[in-house]
C-alpha cells in the first residue's frame, strides 16, 4: 500500500492535480460529483480506477488506489489518505483551500490519518447504504474478483 510521503522518480503531470477514485463506490462517487462542482478552475483531473481502463501510473497499483484516496499533484508526487485530501482541499476554493491549509499542518495531517484509516474498514458498509439511499444499486465485481460493495477502503 502506498502511504503520504512522495515516491523517489514522481511522474509529473502538468498544471493539473490528479484524483484517483473509485467509481463503483457511491459515496466515493457522490463526494468527487461534489469537488468537480467546486473545481470551477478546472485544477483537477478526476480519474475512475475501478475498471481495467483506469490505470493510475506505474507507481500506483490499481488495487491500492481502488482502497485509499490518492493524489498526484502536478509536480508529479504520489500522495494518499490526509495528506491527499489536504493537497485536493488546497486546490478548490474558499473555505476549503483554508481547510487544506489547515489539514497539510503535520500535527493536524497526523490526526485526519488517523480518523481516515478509522473510516477505512467501514466505508464499504457506509457505501451500500448510501447506494440504497441514493437508487443506486451495488455494482457487479470488478476485475479485481472482488464485489464492489465489499472493498476494504
Amino acid at each position: 500500500m502506498t502511504d503520504a510521503r512522495a515516491h523517489a522518480e514522481p511522474i509529473a503531470c502538468g498544471d493539473r492535480m490528479t484524483v484517483y477514485y473509485d467509481g463503483s463506490c457511491p459515496l466515493c462517487t457522490a463526494e468527487i460529483g461534489h469537488y468537480r462542482k467546486l473545481d470551477t478552475a478546472g485544477a483537477v483531473t478526476f480519474a475512475d480506477v475501478s475498471s481495467a481502463a483506469g490505470d493510475p501510473g506505474p507507481d500506483l497499483a490499481r488495487t491500492d488506489a481502488m482502497a485509499r484516496f490518492h493524489v498526484r499533484t502536478p509536480d508529479g508526487r504520489l500522495l494518499s489518505g490526509a495528506a491527499a485530501f489536504a493537497a485536493l482541499w488546497r486546490a478548490m476554493p474558499g473555505p476549503w483551500r483554508v481547510l487544506g491549509q489547515l489539514a497539510g499542518w503535520r500535527p493536524v495531517t497526523v490526526v485526519l490519518e488517523g480518523v481516515y484509516r478509522a473510516f477505512l474498514p467501514v466505508r464499504p458498509a457506509l457505501s451500500r447504504a448510501f447506494g440504497r439511499f441514493r437508487g443506486r444499486p451495488a455494482a457487479a465485481p470488478t476485475d479485481t474478483g472482488t464485489p464492489a460493495g465489499r472493498r476494504s477502503g
